[in-house]
């Protein structure tokens, strides 16, 4: 389904995408870590085409997107969804408003200005946030949500796109440990349910073992693992972040854990460290 052939951005003298070639067969969920400044972001965002590559080929479904412009790039972007850390909402407009901006692609501009929404999408988007467990805050400006409401919204919005991928970029980076929890359920829901490939930029280890099928690592533009989630061990973990011994999981982990279990196995590090 998706190509991925030398693909490469620079900024000046530095390689962001450093050279980044890998092949999925069919759609997965797909987690990709690594380091700040890693080119985790850069590349999502070249396959969504906010930026365009230096060289390379990325192709979907055998065509080369990375050549495509005018209305096919537009249509590209309609098949592959982007959800955003930031959630990039319209905070004083209500919720379902905001999830029909899913379709700007498919109207005109007088339509989106005064919500003269065909009554179909506006019935669809309602059925979309019943679907992630939030139908009932359509009528409230977005401002008022929760965060993890707020990224619950912004997936329905991708979701009206109706679109074959959905790439997201730190989707829980901003988001307390339940409401992370609820949104990666949510995306590994999208794609068990629907059959769409996911593709996520993640920041901690446990959130990519326990909702991927695959996980890539990145490190200084290059993809240095590509593997399993079994395969993710720490020492791997050690080599895509560039980290010494001293390096600890638990400090990244997004789990929901008992605070007493929490200070136990800091104390059995400690201990094991000694």
């Amino acid at each position: 389904m998706l190509d991925v052939k030398s693909l490469t951005k620079r900024f000046g003298s530095n390689a962001a995408v450093d050279n980044v070639s890998f092949t999925i067969d069919r759609p997965m969920m797909i987690g990709i870590i690594g380091r700040s400044g890693a080119g985790k972001s850069t590349f999502l965002r070249i396959m969504n085409r906010l930026t365009d590559a230096s060289d390379g080929e990325l192709c979907f479904e055998g065509r080369n997107v990375l050549t495509l412009t005018g209305k096919d790039k537009r249509d590209w972007q309609s098949d592959c969804a982007m959800i955003f850390q930031q959630f990039n909402l319209v905070p004083r407009m209500d919720v379902v408003s905001n999830v029909l901006h899913g379709t700007l692609g498919r109207h005109s501009t007088l339509t989106t200005m005064f919500n003269l929404y065909p009554e179909a999408e506006i019935h669809k988007a309602i059925d979309i946030l019943d679907r992630l467990g939030i139908a009932e805050h359509a009528a409230k400006r977005a401002e008022a949500l929760s965060g993890g409401q707020q990224q619950r919204v912004a997936i329905a919005r991708a979701l009206m796109q109706d679109p074959k991928v959905i790439l997201a970029d730190e989707p829980i980076a901003s988001l307390d440990p339940m409401n992370a929890q609820t949104v990666m359920e949510a995306l590994r829901r999208i794609h068990d349910e629907d059959g769409r490939m996911v593709i996520a930029n993640l920041h901690t280890l446990d959130t990519a073992r326990r909702y991927c099928d695959r996980i890539i690592g990145m490190r200084d533009g290059r993809v240095v693992f590509d593997g399993t989630p079994e395969q993710l061990t720490t020492g791997v973990a050690r080599d895509i972040y560039g980290a010494g011994a001293d390096f600890s999981e638990a400090a990244t982990s997004t789990e929901i854990r008992d605070h007493d279990a929490v200070v136990t196995e800091e104390i059995r590090a400690a201990e094991v460290a000694l």
